[in-house]
């Protein structure tokens, strides 16, 4: 790898995909410099709020991991002087790991603007030039190529073959109960399919409109019951409704063992 100027590959580890507001437990950087030398740096990192049963199922990393690990506002300073003027590189970094470690320096005080360095999001250049779409899937499930992509039944006769495959390959071999094993790490934040609440650190957050990622559920209740008042009178779905009207009512629910 031909460098012209230094070059930092990163990751975090982090309780959630909130990048407002969930926390890096540990945070991993590689150096490359134009003359062949790397140097590593790996520090866990305590968080401040327990580490949720999934995250810990990911990672491996448990709230007994952190304890006594620095908090990132101990080690804010060694980090950007590890990363120095260096451009960055990661997976997916741009939509996520960047966002969140800036908002982590902001958090103590720190500027760190990337868009002032150069990124090397290899995420981006897979999802580029490797297909991720329909067609590419019949292919590598299947070994065919598929005739007539976004013909309706061509497509819907394609996926009841990898669906079968998917059957033989990650379940049981047999049947399509077997796929919904697998939990969706996207939607499982969320309390309810249009995500218009989400589960943070034990508590539900509305996340639209005015009071969107500032408060709990329990807050906006002593806070502005009128505001969940409307929302009942609004072109909600039946899940947040009734969750809604619970609240009101002083009910409140549990979060999900691996929400």
């Amino acid at each position: 790898m031909h460098l012209k100027k230094p070059l930092v590959v990163f990751d975090l580890e982090t309780t959630g995909t909130w990048i407002e507001k969930d926390k890096i437990i540990e945070i991993a950087l590689v150096k490359l410099h134009p003359d062949g030398r790397q140097e590593s740096y790996d520090r866990k990192i305590y968080p401040g709020i327990p580490i949720p049963a999934r995250v810990t199922e990911l990672t491996g990393i448990r709230d007994a991991d952190v304890k006594e690990a620095p908090t990132f506002k101990q080690v804010a300073q060694e980090v950007l002087d590890f990363i120095g003027d260096a451009d960055v590189g990661g997976f997916n970094i741009d939509r996520f790991d960047l966002p969140l470690l800036k908002r982590e320096f902001a958090e103590v005080g720190i500027s760190f603007d990337w868009a002032e360095r150069t990124v090397y999001d290899a995420q981006k250049v897979y999802h580029l030039n490797e297909k991720r779409d329909l067609s590419a899937a019949y292919q590598f499930y299947c070994q065919k190529n598929l005739e007539q992509a976004h013909s309706a039944l061509a497509d819907t006769q394609a996926t009841v073959e990898i669906l079968k495959k998917q059957i033989e390959q990650y379940g049981d071999g047999e049947s399509i109960a077997s796929l919904s094993d697998f939990e969706y790490q996207t939607t499982a934040e969320f309390y309810d399919p249009d995500r218009r609440f989400r589960w943070w650190n034990g508590k539900l957050y509305l996340m639209f409109g005015k009071y969107a990622g500032k408060y709990t559920l329990e807050e906006l209740v002593q806070r502005d019951r009128g505001y969940l008042e409307w929302i009942l009178s609004a072109d909600f779905n039946q899940d947040v409704k009734l969750l809604v009207e619970s609240a009101l009512s002083g009910r409140f629910p549990q979060v999900p063992e691996k929400g």
